[in-house]
């Protein structure tokens, strides 16, 4: 998790700037976020002009800023390593603030909605989070989630820092959280990236395995992708796109 958000976070924004702004958001966006997700994300949380928005662990910033850039909508990203802070900033300049997901430093319903993008699976404290979601976000507001979630038993030692939830489990969070599922989506039912998204990401991706590409951050946090993308292939995980709201 350190090597991923930390390091590698900060390396993403010096080859983003140094690419220029047509990138940024895509490279902010890597492994959290496709442009249809995103789209469908601000649809269902009915997102607008003028709405606050908690990005709950934001890493780089990219979905905010996306969100930002198509609704102006004013993001608020917190996010819980240091490096992925300083990235974020340097790339969007929105509001940034250090600090777990399960221990937000901020008010009850202080937000029109909020989005949490691949993080559950990287807490423990899984229950904690959606529960601080349900507290910081005001009754009638929705709460976008990303969850990758496991169809069979998957080897925790294999994957450092992830507790991906069964579907009986991630049910079971949301009921306990007083949430209620208003719509949800598996992200292999998305519409296919854009060519020219995906061309910017790989360009991005190919300036940090020639920069840091002999650095064990770069290389831990790729061997991770790796096993997470043939996860996902083999259909033993599914990324899931769901909209929550208070019960």
């Amino acid at each position: 998790m350190e090597a991923e958000f930390d390091t590698v976070a900060e390396w993403t924004a010096k080859v983003a700037a140094d690419l220029g702004p047509d990138y940024h958001i895509p490279a902010g966006c890597r492994g959290s976020g496709s442009p249809a997700a995103l789209d469908w994300l601000i649809e269902h949380t009915e997102l607008a002009a003028g709405l606050r928005l908690l990005d709950c662990g934001a890493g780089v910033g990219g979905p905010a800023a996306y969100a930002a850039q198509a609704v102006s909508v004013h993001p608020v990203l917190v996010e819980p390593e240091a490096g992925a802070c300083r990235a974020a900033h340097t790339l969007f300049g929105h509001p940034v603030l250090q600090a777990q997901a399960a221990a937000l430093p901020l008010a009850d319903n202080g937000f029109d909605a909020a989005w949490c993008l691949g993080v559950l699976c990287t807490t423990p404290n899984q229950l904690g989070l959606l529960q601080e979601l349900h507290r910081v976000v005001r009754p009638g507001g929705r709460i976008g989630l990303l969850a990758f979630v496991a169809h069979r038993e998957i080897p925790r030692e294999e994957f450092d820092g992830n507790h991906f939830p069964t579907p009986e489990r991630l049910t079971q969070l949301v009921d306990a959280a007083h949430l209620i599922v208003e719509q949800q989506l598996c992200t292999a039912d998305l519409p296919a990236i854009p060519d020219g998204w995906n061309e910017r990401v790989a360009a991005v991706d190919e300036a940090l395995a020639d920069r840091y590409g002999h650095k064990r951050a770069w290389q831990l946090a790729e061997e991770q992708s790796g096993k997470i993308g043939d996860l996902l292939g083999d259909g033993g995980l599914t990324g899931e796109l769901l909209i929550l709201r208070h019960e």
